[in-house]
């Protein structure tokens, strides 16, 4: 969609608010469009962390540098909920509602230029839900192989993580993330790592409930961990973490 087509709509869109005297659709309108611009002109998003990465210096000597790669549910890790690995020289790397095309876009100056010992790769979510488009799960798989492959060309550990289950129990998540193709894509996640000497960090199965649903005590909205959801995660990635770094 050309910026042009972007205002058209908001144009339309917006006369259409202020003829029914809806302020905060014109609000939301206005917000659409911004964010729509803002993808047109950096799909990726490749500027979000590069002020930070430009800051960020270099490892020091022994330092187990980690960056954990993914979507909205790594980008509210320590920011919106649960803990960030306190006193761990862990970089947080996540974008909300990314999908792996993003990402591997980005994964030069958001991982490899950042010289760390190991990655920790959580996508996949949102390519199922179709946020940037269609995709099979043989898509983002090919992704996913491309990021690991980037990541062990140039020497940084690999831990593969699972999707974390859904649940419709506080609003509908599993039409748009049926969870048949998240246990699809995280069964193929868990030969890949084996067949590869990765490592598979298994979120899914501590998280998902005896209806192979997101258990509602770890989510607010079914798709996104909550504290307690985010208090479970940290051990296992540590754990993960610990065991690549061996490798």
């Amino acid at each position: 969609m050309s910026r042009t087509v972007c205002i058209a709509l908001f144009l339309t869109s917006a006369a259409a608010a202020q003829t029914t005297g809806a302020a905060g659709d014109l609000t939301r309108l206005k917000s659409q469009l911004e964010r729509a611009e803002r993808i047109l002109k950096d799909w990726p998003n490749l500027a979000r962390y590069a002020e930070e990465n430009a800051k960020l210096a270099p490892p020091k000597p022994g330092e187990n540098r980690v960056v954990f790669m993914g979507d909205s549910i790594t980008d509210a890790w320590g920011r919106k909920y649960g803990k960030f690995f306190p006193g761990k020289p862990y970089v947080n790397r996540g974008i909300s509602g990314q999908t792996t095309p993003q990402m591997l876009i980005r994964f030069r100056p958001d991982v490899i230029a950042l010289k760390p010992k190991a990655v920790v790769i959580l996508a996949g979510t949102n390519d199922i839900a179709g946020n940037t488009g269609p995709m099979t799960l043989e898509q983002i798989q090919g992704n996913l192989m491309s990021m690991v492959e980037l990541a062990k060309a140039n020497g940084i550990r690999v831990v593969l993580a699972s999707l974390l289950p859904v649940c419709d129990y506080i609003k509908p998540q599993t039409e748009r993330r049926p969870p048949e193709k998240i246990r699809a894509l995280n069964a193929w996640m868990k030969e890949y790592a084996r067949k590869n000497k990765l490592v598979y960090l298994d979120y899914h199965s501590a998280m998902v409930d005896d209806k192979q649903m997101f258990k509602r005590e770890l989510t607010y909205d079914g798709l996104h961990p909550n504290e307690a959801g985010y208090d479970l995660m940290l051990p296992l990635a540590e754990k993960a973490v610990a065991a690549a770094l061996k490798k």
